[in-house]
């Protein structure tokens, strides 16, 4: 069965996302006037919001402190309605509240393996970029073409290789993603996204504990905790030092059967030069096996 420590962590991740929220949601945006006087935060007090939701003061503070973990969907959604969420964060704030409820069992460390069948399958996808990435942005397995494209990831061994330490500890991410700061942003997001329903996950935690020491600004955005769904589909820019300015449609898939790992691949049309590029490299990348796949660690 869940352990106490559990369930107080799982409520305690649900009163962090209630005030991230209430702090960045001001009067104005919800139609009330600030008031008369200095307020202490430019966001919401707690008995506005909890009047806006049409709950008890007292009641809206346990749920901030964690000590109340089981709030009804109808209170979930007069929360979401009044701290003005969007679609994905509402989904946040009712997995959270699920999670933070849940008497179930512990869950287990997810398993890292990567099957056979995909390994083959990122190879045979070469000139294309492909990969299969956990839910907390570790590449477990990359095809040459991957390493590659994403300049300089390959100087650290393959199980440091994790798209978020990347963007904010390695000096060549700022310039190989041309949008890096939604990058950063968007990784970021997805990692808060995992706490909803693993809130006390030992590997997000190790992860997260080194990029907030490391990096000042991923420690702003995890503490302004925004929430994004994955996109499944679209296009990156990359700035790459040897092929130039590359421009990719990118699509991700979820692995069925694992542990939410998901298979992603780049392509370009064949005849432009995006698709030239992409063999270029894909041409000069090493096969070393050392390099094509990460083995399970626990």
């Amino acid at each position: 069965m869940a352990t106490m420590a559990s369930r107080q962590q799982g409520g305690s991740e649900l009163g962090r996302f209630l005030r991230a929220r209430r702090d960045q949601t001001t009067p104005g945006q919800v139609g009330l006037t600030a008031g008369p006087g200095p307020r202490r935060t430019p966001g919401l007090r707690r008995e506005e919001l909890a009047t806006l939701a049409g709950v008890s003061i007292d009641y809206y503070t346990r749920l901030e402190r964690g000590k109340e973990t089981r709030p009804s969907p109808a209170v979930v959604d007069a929360l979401a309605r009044a701290l003005i969420l969007t679609e994905d964060e509402h989904q946040h704030l009712r997995s959270l509240a699920a999670g933070a409820a849940d008497f179930g069992p512990m869950p287990t460390a997810p398993e890292r393996t990567v099957q056979p069948q995909t390994r083959l399958l990122l190879d045979a996808l070469r000139p294309y970029p492909a990969y299969v990435i956990s839910r907390t942005l570790d590449l477990l397995a990359v095809n040459p073409s991957t390493l590659a494209l994403v300049a300089g990831i390959s100087d650290w061994p393959a199980e440091q290789r994790n798209i978020a330490r990347y963007l904010f500890l390695h000096p060549a991410a700022r310039k190989v993603f041309a949008d890096w700061d939604d990058q950063a942003i968007s990784g970021v997001a997805r990692l808060r996204a995992v706490t909803a329903t693993e809130p006390d996950a030992r590997d997000l935690a190790d992860l997260v504990g080194e990029l907030k020491a490391k990096s000042p600004y991923f420690a702003e955005l995890w503490e302004r905790y925004e929430v994004k769904g994955r996109r499944q589909d679209g296009q990156k820019i990359f700035h790459h030092p040897d092929a130039g300015t590359i421009t990719l449609s990118y699509q991700s898939l979820l692995i069925e059967g694992s542990a939410g790992q998901r298979l992603g691949v780049f392509t370009a049309e064949p005849g432009t030069a995006d698709h030239a590029a992409i063999v270029q490299l894909d041409g000069v990348a090493e096969p070393r096996a050392g390099r094509f796949s990460v083995e399970p660690t626990n």
